[in-house]
This record gives C-alpha cells, sequence and structure tokens, in this order.
C-alpha cells in the first residue's frame, strides 16, 4: 500500500490516503526526497500558479519544510498523473473524479484501468467535439459558397457544381457505392456528419438522391465513369 506519511529532514506531511496511481514518467531526481516548489514546477513545465490552483482543488497537497512549500515523493506521482491528463485538455473535474477513484483503488491493476477508462473517455469526446467542428467547416463552406453564387446547379447536370475538398472525397466514395456508415468509418467522422456532407452533396447537384448526384457528377466530369 503506497505511504500516507512521508518524512524528510524532520518535516511531516498532513495524513492523506493517496491510493495506487499509474506509473507514469517521473521527473529525473531522487524518488525518495521531496520537490520545492520551484523545483516542481520546473520538473513539469508548468508554473508556481498552476500549482497553487492545483491545491486550491484539492489535487495536490504541499507541506513546509520552514517558509519553504514541498511536495512529497506521492504528491510528485500526483503531479504527473495530474500532467497528463491536462495535456489532453481534460476538465478539471474529471481530473478530481479520476483522483478520487485512485485514492480507492485495491491494488495497482485497478488503477491502471480506471486511468485507461479516463484516457478512453477522454478520446470519445474528443472524438465528438472534431464531428462537431466538420459539420461547422462544412456549413461555413456552403454558406460561403451561396454568397458566391455557388452551387446553382441545373437540373440536367453538374458544370457549375463547386465542391470542397471533404466534399469531394466524400462524393468518390459515394461514388464507388459506399453506405454512408462506412463513409463516416473511412472519413473519420461520426454517422451524422457523413449524412450531413452527403445531404449538402445531393443538394448542390439539385438531385433527388445520390444516385441522381453521382450520375450528373459522371456527366459533367467531376468523376470517371466505371
Amino acid at each position: 500500500m503506497p505511504r500516507d506519511y512521508w518524512k524528510y529532514e524532520g518535516v511531516l506531511a498532513a495524513p492523506e490516503r493517496v491510493g495506487y496511481l499509474p506509473k507514469l514518467p517521473l521527473p529525473h531526481h531522487d524518488p525518495s526526497s521531496p520537490l520545492a516548489i520551484a523545483d516542481m514546477a520546473d520538473a513539469f513545465g508548468v508554473t508556481h500558479r498552476a500549482l497553487h490552483f492545483y491545491e486550491e482543488k484539492g489535487l495536490l497537497i504541499a507541506a513546509r519544510m520552514g517558509p519553504m512549500r514541498v511536495y512529497g515523493p506521492d504528491h510528485i506521482r500526483r503531479m504527473a498523473v495530474i500532467n497528463a491528463c491536462r495535456e489532453i485538455d481534460m476538465p478539471i473535474a474529471a481530473i478530481q473524479e479520476l483522483l478520487s477513484s485512485l485514492a480507492g483503488a485495491d491494488d495497482q491493476t485497478e488503477a491502471e484501468r480506471l486511468f485507461k477508462e479516463a484516457l478512453l473517455s477522454r478520446r470519445r469526446e474528443l472524438a465528438a467535439q472534431q464531428s462537431n467542428l466538420r459539420r461547422q467547416m462544412q456549413r461555413i463552406a456552403e454558406l460561403l459558397e451561396s454568397e458566391a453564387g455557388y452551387g446553382e446547379a441545373s437540373p440536367n447536370d453538374g458544370e457549375h457544381v463547386h465542391l470542397s475538398p471533404l466534399e469531394s472525397e466524400c462524393l468518390t466514395f459515394m461514388a464507388e457505392g459506399y453506405p454512408a456508415s462506412r463513409i463516416a468509418r473511412l472519413m473519420e467522422m461520426d454517422l451524422a456528419a457523413a449524412l450531413t456532407l452527403e445531404a449538402g452533396i445531393i443538394r448542390k447537384f439539385s438531385a433527388h438522391n445520390r444516385f441522381q448526384a453521382i450520375a450528373k457528377a459522371v456527366l459533367s466530369g467531376m468523376i470517371a465513369a466505371e
């Protein structure tokens, strides 16, 4: 079980159950020695203000060595977890929840599992944000093209249709017969984004469905006929 106390030259930190923590790279120093706040900031590439903020949020606890604030080995390891989470822009509330869960971990295996679950959750959040950004960028492109008088295609051909690079890529997959679900995976977006993209292409070709849009694209020479 990780230590609840650490001692160094007569300094005793407040007792706190840190629990097991995931194994992450630590700064190069004697792991049994504490770090002064200046050294802690340098080691992890953060400011003193950031360390004070983490203390205010209950993520870290510093002890006193005379007038100097110092961090014990367990909180140096804890800072490695915090820093890793902040590098992926994990919200403070999520880090607090993770560290609270880690404090109750029964063994190292459980700690590694909890950390992995937190990372996977953050990855899902970032993927959703990426999908939203794609939709927003696509909508901006459509609005800009509309203002420029683009997309006013003849009902019979696609000669005057202008597609963004994202739309052109999607149209190619549509012409190859891929369903929207497969296109979403190939273009690394969610299904809703792929359907929105496809609907925009169909609208630009003044078509009623994807097959008409593909036919008009072939007739206009935008894609090669099989």
